[in-house]
């Protein structure tokens, strides 16, 4: 059986899914000041989080990271659900970017200073729809090429079965005109 993976996939998914995963054990162990920082980060762009205790959204976040990281890093789990995963993933880290104050330079995508950390996750979407694009769109066509040898060999054994039920038919009917003669 083939990995569902593919030698040009191995670097992608080893670059971000050691990144993510050494990320999300570093938040493990977070005291109460970095979870109340990341906490308050993460409230000011996704206001439906304030409800969540901060020590509560780190444990959440750092079991999030170790679960992307690690679906990135196993050869068995399809191209497709970890570049879904990565983007949607990284989808989230952009739109604290995008809209969270004093990230970009005025009328600019470009980062200020304060931006640089976040808007460098980037990279992690690019990955990520570069997975999920190769894993549903690329293979497409191995699907519809297996999909014909699967039918190639089906016709193959229907053809078979045809040619030897005509050869039975013909026994029958040379065993048929050999007791008509023999009666005869």
């Amino acid at each position: 059986m083939a990995l569902p993976i593919t030698l040009s996939e191995i670097g992608p998914r080893i670059s971000a899914g050691a990144f993510i995963l050494n990320s999300g054990l570093g938040k493990r162990a977070a005291d109460e000041q970095t979870a109340a920082g990341l906490h308050g980060f993460a409230t000011g762009t996704y206001p439906f989080l304030k409800d969540v205790e901060p020590r509560q959204f780190v444990q959440a976040l750092s079991t999030a990271e170790i679960a992307i990281g690690a679906a990135l890093l196993t050869p068995f789990v399809p191209t497709a659900v970890a570049g879904a995963a990565l983007t949607g993933f990284a989808g989230g880290l952009l739109g604290l970017y995008l809209k969270t104050p004093g990230m970009r330079k005025e009328g600019s995508l470009a980062p200020t200073e304060q931006g640089l950390s976040v808007a460098k996750d980037v990279w992690l979407l690019g990955i990520g729809v570069g997975l999920l694009t190769r894993g549903t769109v690329d293979r497409g066509g191995k699907r519809v090429t297996k999909a014909a040898k699967i039918l190639a060999k089906a016709n193959k054994r229907v053809a078979r079965a045809e040619r030897k039920a005509e050869r039975q038919k013909v026994a029958q009917r040379a065993a048929r005109a050999a007791r008509t003669a023999r009666a005869a």
